[in-house]
Formats: C-alpha cells, sequence, structure tokens
C-alpha cells in the first residue's frame, strides 16, 4: 500500500519519481506493485505518469487514520523510553 499511499500524497509520478519518493523499493518490486494495484483497479496510467483511481482514492482515505495512529503510536513508544 505504500506506493498507493505516495501517489495519494505526492500525485502522479512516473516510474523514476516514484521510485525516488519510495526509496527503498526496487524497481523490480516497483514494477510488481503497479502491475498489482493496477489490476485490482487502485492505480492508472495517466499522462504524468501512474495516478491513483478513484477507487485508490477511497482506499487511501481508510488508510490515512491508521497513518495517523502510527505517528502517534510511535511517539508513545518513543516516551516509554
Amino acid at each position: 500500500m505504500g506506493v498507493l499511499w505516495t501517489l495519494s500524497e505526492v500525485g502522479p509520478c512516473t516510474f523514476r519519481k516514484l521510485q525516488e519518493e519510495c526509496e527503498t523499493i526496487s524497481p523490480a518490486a516497483l514494477n510488481t506493485r503497479l502491475k498489482e494495484l493496477q489490476a485490482a483497479g487502485f492505480v492508472h496510467r495517466v499522462e504524468a505518469g501512474y495516478a491513483p483511481t478513484e477507487l485508490g482514492l477511497r482506499l487511501y482515505a481508510h488508510l490515512r487514520p491508521l497513518g495517523d495512529f502510527g505517528q502517534y503510536w510511535a511517539k508513545h513508544l518513543e516516551a516509554q523510553k
């Protein structure tokens, strides 16, 4: 879901730009994820590269609260040290 998250946050990206934004993903893994996300209907090709579909944006809207909670939890764990 990291690829979908990135596309939803950054906007349409070329393959190269998306790989830069995702940082730790290999080109082969990114290519596989994009194919999977396209087959599932979450991502599609646009003139500017890859972008989330309406379905992908709806999924992102559900994932976003998990990201917010993850940041809260990380702060909580740090405070316990």
